[in-house]
């Protein structure tokens, strides 16, 4: 009659136990991330924000690699049997190993000591993009070979790294990429600089905070919606005269000088003629994008941001003035990259 009951025991105990298991293992792994972001707390802390660092005695460290730690295990057996065994060509061969160890270990302390980094300005990009962060690396004397840096990814929690030599009394700039995922300023994260020259059987490195930042505009939507309708400018005619392939009647022959933006190139494909818009003759339009009339369905401050910033990209590529209406904000129209980039950070540091 108690079979039943401890049978039902059993499978009940049994269905628990991948349970607990799968819980102690993840468990285990948000331990060991915790503590992987309390250690690099505590690194970055210790090292002041610059856009320039130089390497020296006092922020250089040095350990052995699993190489370099397996290499002294080796060496301690030679020893212990050249001991036991009385070999004197065994010593010769230990001490003639232990020597060149330590002469690696100089020279990979050498390879960094006296270096000089410097941050690159950043431009911005649109938030999903890969922004370059380059660094120029100096030396002051001699040839740097294998100089490694790279910066946490706090994503997968583990290094990007990229790979460079610095001539003797030279520049080089190692290239590396980090991914604004949401628009605003990102500071650069902390970066490693690291060498194992020549043996790699120690590794130097040293911590880097630069204070420089990226900006991230807000991400375009996609398919781009369609342009507010364009308006003729304060001062200009309601209409426009066409000829009969379309085209403006503002049209000159082109000159020397004239900008890529002014070619019709409708009219050179058609007619193998270069001609440009005349300015003075052309009506001039303008758009205006206007917070109200970016308001998205079933969507909040984001999707209106990544709205005017599709309006941006697509009135830029129109070649007219554009303006921008923001609460409590008019920007007057304008064109040009420069009016660009001033209305996308103003989106991008929208609050």
């Amino acid at each position: 009659m108690s079979t039943a009951p401890t049978a039902a025991r059993r499978v009940s105990h049994a269905s628990h136990v991948p349970q607990g298991g799968g819980a102690s293992r993840s468990w285990q792994g948000r331990e060991r991330r915790a503590w992987q972001r309390r250690f690099v707390n505590w690194l970055e802390s210790r090292v002041p924000l610059s856009d320039t660092w130089t390497l020296t005695q006092r922020n250089i460290y040095i350990l052995p690699t699993k190489a370099g730690w397996a290499f002294c295990g080796m060496l301690a057996v030679m020893l212990i049997g050249s001991i036991n065994y009385q070999l004197n060509l065994g010593y010769l061969l230990t001490f003639l190993l232990a020597g060149c160890a330590g002469v690696s270990m100089q020279l990979t302390h050498a390879n960094l000591k006296g270096l000089t980094l410097r941050l690159r300005p950043m431009n911005p990009v649109f938030a999903g993009e890969a922004a370059g962060v380059e660094v120029v690396l100096t030396s002051p004397g001699s040839r740097r070979h294998g100089i490694g840096i790279s910066f946490f990814d706090t994503r997968r929690f583990g290094w990007r790294q990229g790979f460079t030599d610095v001539q003797a009394h030279g520049t080089a700039t190692a290239r590396l990429a980090m991914v604004p995922e949401r628009r605003g300023r990102h500071k650069v994260p902390t970066m490693t600089i690291e060498t194992r020259f020549p043996l790699g059987l120690f590794r130097a490195w040293t911590v880097w905070r630069p204070a420089g930042e990226v900006l991230a505009w807000p991400r375009p939507e996609t398919p781009a919606p369609a342009l507010p309708g364009a308006q003729p400018a304060p001062g200009e005619g309601r209409h426009q005269r066409r000829s009969e392939g379309g085209e403006f009647d503002g049209v000159r022959a082109w000159r020397q000088g004239d900008g890529m933006r002014q070619v019709v190139w409708k009219k050179a494909a058609r007619t193998g003629e270069l001609v440009s818009r005349d300015a003075s003759a052309a009506i001039r339009r303008e758009f205006w994008l206007d917070w109200n009339g970016a308001r998205v369905s079933a969507g909040g401050l984001e999707e209106r941001l990544s709205r005017l910033a599709a309006w941006i990209v697509a009135a830029e590529q129109q070649g007219q003035p554009w303006g921008l209406r923001l609460p409590g904000r008019d920007v007057p129209p304008s064109v040009g990259d420069a009016h660009r980039i001033a209305m996308l950070e103003v989106l991008a540091l929208w609050r």
